[in-house]
């Protein structure tokens, strides 16, 4: 991730187009109503769209093909949810293929659904589950940060190993090979963008703690237990 522009042959550059439309449309809507029903929710999702860009932007060469880096996705999955997540994650990935050659446009449908949905999903998922479960919250932006960063490779890794089966192994054996060299980069970079993620939360708990709540991530009792441990 990013998949390079041309490397993934028809029909499943296509098929990876059909798959990610309907939720771009979907985000789309869901982006305007929030919008149009709490303005004071501007400024935390440019700074959603902005933390993307950035981390995403540190590309490591990984796979033959395709490269390794932080994704940024899952504060906005956990302050947004998923769909509004693939909105500004295909935004960042329009713009790094235009302008840093980083990416494809033939590769966009690929790219936004290992990166943008289904790797936002988990984040999301993770930290409502977790959040049930009673998980410190801290903790939780942590592990769902770095567990959806972990799937999205795992997801790129399934696009590759679908496109390029092994001569005498099939998909199987050419996931494993594929999974196995983002391992290297991917498991400490999510671990690293994990960290990152909940303390820029426990920034937005001390300035936008308000929004938090509003947006029915933390309720007005969880926010004065995690303000109360910064004394």
């Amino acid at each position: 991730m990013h998949i390079f522009e041309g490397f993934l042959p028809s029909p499943w550059w296509q098929i990876w187009f059909v798959v990610s439309i309907p939720v771009i449309l979907f985000g789309m809507y869901q982006l305007n109503k929030l919008v149009n029903e709490r303005r004071e929710v501007v400024p935390l999702l440019a700074v959603a769209g902005a933390f993307i860009f950035v981390l995403s932007s540190l590309k490591l060469p990984s796979v033959t093909g395709s490269s390794s880096h932080p994704t940024g996705t899952g504060l906005a999955a956990i302050l947004f949810g998923p769909a509004i997540t693939a909105v500004l994650g295909v935004i960042v990935l329009i713009y790094q293929t235009l302008f840093l050659a980083h990416g494809g446009l033939t590769t966009l449908g690929a790219n936004t659904v290992s990166m943008g949905i289904i790797g936002p999903l988990v984040a999301f998922l993770f930290y409502k589950a977790a959040s049930k479960a009673g998980v410190n919250f801290y903790l939780n932006v942590f592990l769902a940060t770095a567990i959806a960063d972990w799937v999205t490779y795992v997801v790129t890794s399934v696009q590759l190993a679908l496109a390029f089966p092994h001569p005498e192994g099939g998909v199987l054996v050419s996931l494993a090979g594929f999974a196995g060299i983002f391992a290297t980069t991917q498991v400490p970079l999510a671990i690293l963008e994990g960290a990152l993620t909940a303390l820029i939360m426990k920034y937005v708990v001390q300035i936008k703690s308000d929004v938090l709540v509003d947006l029915k991530i933390l309720t007005p009792e969880a926010v004065a237990k995690l303000k109360e441990g910064m004394k």
